[in-house]
């Protein structure tokens, strides 16, 4: 009777050691992911302000930034036509979750 009450002491110790050694690992992993989120978010982000860059190539006076996939444009346009067009430009860039505008128009 001893004998059966060790042994199943001991198999409850060993399935909580187990459960303990897989929640640590778990964290470790989940906060791994995290890291890797973060730097996948910086070179998605750099890669969304490039092709939005690359898109308004004839608009150079337009700034573009990008943090968490929201989109900033900034600087001077012509009109509110092509101020317009660049936002459009934008939000249509996979990746882009917002695009502010902090566009203004030249005065003439």
């Amino acid at each position: 009777m001893m004998t059966t009450k060790l042994i199943a002491r001991l198999m409850v110790a060993t399935a909580l050691t187990a459960v303990a050694a897989t929640g640590t690992a778990f964290a470790q992993q989940e906060g791994a992911l995290a890291g890797a989120a973060k730097t996948g978010t910086a070179s998605n982000d750099d890669a969304i302000t490039s092709k939005i860059k690359a898109s308004l190539a004839d608009q150079k006076q337009i700034g573009v930034t990008t943090q968490d996939g929201v989109v900033t444009l900034s600087g001077s346009v012509a009109n509110t036509d092509v101020g317009t067009k660049a936002i459009q430009v934008a939000s249509a860039v996979p990746g882009v979750k917002e695009v502010k505008s902090e566009l203004t128009v030249a005065s003439k």
